[in-house]
């Protein structure tokens, strides 16, 4: 298991509608999620930066595979597509990034 953690910037006029949509994920993203071996996805908010921190467990042995294949879905795209607009990716992100990843420093279980 790989735990990954990434963050980006929300724009302040869209938390509310980002919290509307991640209050009701569509049921076919969160399968999806399923199926690429990522378990016990959270995102947290922190006000008034408005910085989203995601976190997640990967299970599967080939990260860029299931990643891959969870960008090619059509379902996916159209979630992406709403969510995006809402989202401020950082400018320090790496090339290819929309999320910026974070380097894990410290775990406790």
């Amino acid at each position: 298991m790989q735990r990954m953690g990434m963050v980006i910037g929300l724009n302040a006029d869209r938390i509310d509608e980002y919290k509307r949509l991640h209050a009701a994920v569509w049921p076919e993203i969160l399968a999806k999620i399923s199926e690429c071996n990522i378990t016990n996805y959270s995102i947290f908010l922190k006000e008034p930066e408005n910085l989203l921190f995601g976190y997640w467990e990967y299970t599967g042995s080939d990260f860029e595979a299931d990643a891959a294949r969870m960008a090619a879905d059509p379902k996916t795209q159209e979630w992406w597509d709403v969510c995006m607009p809402c989202q401020v990716p950082l400018e320090t992100r790496k090339d290819g990034e929309w999320w910026a990843m974070m380097e894990e420093v410290f775990h406790h279980d």
